[in-house]
């Protein structure tokens, strides 16, 4: 039981790895692969999709890091110090979107045949977590529906 209280009580430490911006992906796999392979004891690897050219890495001292970062393509450096959980809180708790919409916003359509193309908002279905659009750039008014992760708020409805 006394151990647990011990782990608990131990601060997480989560360290900063630059990277060349758009690899992020890659280089958190060719670390997690030399983890796998040299057994080094890291907690965890976070790539938070909005912040480009970083890479969180939690483990319990830097001496970890380097060895996972060491000879890794991609990798720019490890930013000296430490980051609060706080401060990546967050990228990993994700809202929804359905939150921040509502009727009479321009989104701009994130996947799909529509992709690109910006929309108002016609109607919300929150219980599918649908949201009916009217297209903008269409030469007449075609209403379509598609799910709200589709969909990324441009500019809120004058109230």
């Amino acid at each position: 039981m006394q151990k647990k209280d011990e782990q608990q009580q131990q601060p997480v430490k989560i360290f900063v790895v630059k990277t060349t911006t758009g690899q992020e992906r890659n280089v958190a796999r060719l670390i997690a692969a030399k983890v796998e392979m040299v057994h080094i004891p890291l907690k965890a690897i976070l790539v938070p999709d909005v912040l480009k050219g970083y890479v969180f890495i939690e483990a319990d001292g830097p001496h970890f890091v380097e060895e996972a970062i060491a000879g890794v393509r991609h990798v720019r450096s490890r930013i000296s110090g430490l980051v609060g959980f706080n401060e990546i809180e967050r990228y990993i708790v994700r809202k929804p979107v359905m939150a921040d919409l509502g009727e009479d916003d321009v989104v701009e359509i994130t996947g799909g045949p529509f992709k690109g193309m910006r929309a108002k908002i016609t109607r919300l279905d929150k219980s599918k977590g649908e949201v009916t659009l009217e297209l903008l750039e269409a030469t007449f008014t075609l209403p379509i529906t598609v799910h709200s992760d589709y969909v990324k708020l441009v500019e809120k409805a004058k109230a």
